[in-house]
């Protein structure tokens, strides 16, 4: 999901080597996807999917140690390779128009389906209807807007993953309102930094086989890890969503030394999963450009399963299995063709009509830009993404 799933990764501005994932062979030539960094959008996305459907059924057997496990590092995985795939983000006024409509305009759209379907289920308008505190899943794109727009300063830090971490660590310890969910965004915010400041060479130092034997160790550790922790640790810990003055322990210590605890467990399994993740074409690949749609389309086909009597039915370990098959189903099925192609509308708005059109300033920009730059702005206009 960069716009979640930004699928392309684009060359830094100012920088002189071409972005790690492009292969630049000639003018024009698109820049080629990263297949591990698709592989690992999809399999995280279908991880997403799976613990949104299990969450009514945590009292099921294993199932809680599984919803604790998944939320480990699921969300800190996918914001550390939003970050990365965010490194050309330079706050332009052509990558600002950008982003406001491929992630705040769908917010929007996904917003009122949401507060429409809460409003036939309660059979009236919620207390706030404030479009500023997002519903259940959106809060990711609310904190992707904000991050996305900060990527300028955190380029001009000397240590801005060390800044992120404080940042993250003690603004937890005041009381933050659910307002554009800022719990999240400070957060979740080191992980996003952590993304931005990693190149191609990290990522190839995961392929050492010592690496990949130790990323086994790890998961399966916090699999049985996850076990004793689903019974003894407030899910809490688990969302990042709530100050830290919200617990009933001191806020200082030992909060923020379980707040730091979480954030090692959630880069250590970060790391692993991406070291088990395939680096080569698979035939899920090509899915993972997909996980906008698998991520706005899931949470409301949940919101009518939540509202429905499928929970009271499935309430049993047999209903637990049979709900992650669906989960699973539901992901490979917000990825079809024509299902895609229904969601468009709303997932990928058209809606420069709404934008004045400034040709003048386009072409000036344009004009400024290298062959190569040239290129990528235009594969930006025309990809879809």
């Amino acid at each position: 999901m960069t716009r979640p799933e930004t699928d392309r990764t684009e060359p830094e501005r100012g920088a002189n080597a071409p972005a790690e994932n492009d292969t630049v062979a000639g003018a024009g030539r698109a820049p080629r996807r990263d297949a591990r960094l698709d592989n690992a959008k999809f399999l995280l996305i279908g991880l997403v999917v799976v613990g949104h459907a299990i969450e009514p059924l945590r009292d099921v057997g294993a199932v809680s140690a599984l919803y604790y496990w998944i939320y480990f590092f699921h969300m800190p995985a996918f914001i550390l390779i939003s970050g990365y795939l965010s490194r050309s983000f330079d706050g332009s006024s052509n990558r600002v128009e950008k982003l406001v409509l491929t992630v705040a305009v769908p917010y929007l759209i996904f917003w009122t389906i949401h507060q429409s379907i809460y409003t036939v289920e309660r059979g009236g308008l919620p207390d706030s209807l404030s479009v500023l505190k997002p519903t259940w899943t959106l809060w990711f794109l609310i904190a992707l807007f904000l991050w996305r727009l900060s990527v300028p300063v955190w380029k001009r830090l000397r240590w801005p993953v060390l800044v992120a971490v404080l940042i993250s660590l003690f603004a937890a310890t005041t009381s933050l309102s659910d307002t554009l969910s800022l719990g999240r965004v400070v957060s979740f915010l080191p992980f996003f930094v952590l993304g931005l400041s990693l190149r191609r060479e990290h990522f190839a130092l995961l392929d050492a086989l010592w690496v990949r034997l130790t990323s086994l160790v790890v998961l399966g550790a916090t699999a049985a890890l996850a076990v004793p922790i689903s019974d003894r640790l407030s899910r809490d810990w688990l969302f990042w969503r709530d100050s830290l003055t919200d617990r009933d322990i001191d806020p200082l210590l030992p909060s923020i030394g379980i707040r730091l605890a979480f954030m090692g467990l959630a880069l250590a399994m970060t790391i692993a999963f991406l070291a088990l993740t395939p680096k080569r074409r698979t035939w899920f690949t090509a899915l993972g450009a997909y996980t906008l749609y698998i991520y706005l389309g899931h949470s409301v086909v949940l919101i009518l399963f939540k509202a429905s009597p499928w929970y009271d039915v499935m309430n049993n370990p047999i209903g637990a299995v049979l709900t992650v098959l669906v989960a699973a189903g539901l992901t490979l099925a917000l990825c079809a063709p024509w299902v895609r192609a229904g969601m468009r509308w709303a997932v990928e708005p058209r809606l420069t009509w709404f934008l004045k059109q400034d040709d003048r300033g386009a072409d000036a920009d344009e004009a400024a830009s290298g062959p190569g730059e040239k290129d990528e702005k235009r594969n930006e206009r025309t990809s879809g993404v």
